[in-house]
């Protein structure tokens, strides 16, 4: 499984990736998480506005913070 984050570095989106982290964690599943910060990458997702959580190429969640609960639901 691939999970990415779209941000450019600011505190939500080092927020986010935390939380992706500790969900991939507790949930005991294989995955890489990766950051992408390049603009036209995130654009190429149709990602306007950061942070943004993507999951084997489908966004999931775009300009807002969600849960570990939301990211653990996410992932199974």
């Amino acid at each position: 499984m691939k999970i990415e984050i779209l941000g450019t570095g600011c505190a939500k989106c080092c927020k986010l990736e935390e939380l992706a982290c500790e969900a991939v964690e507790e949930s005991g599943i294989a995955a890489e998480v990766v950051t992408v910060k390049n603009l036209n990458d995130i654009m190429a997702y149709g990602v306007m506005i950061t942070p943004a959580l993507v999951v084997n190429g489908e966004v999931k969640s775009a300009g807002k913070l969600p849960s570990k609960d939301e990211i653990r639901k996410w992932l199974s």
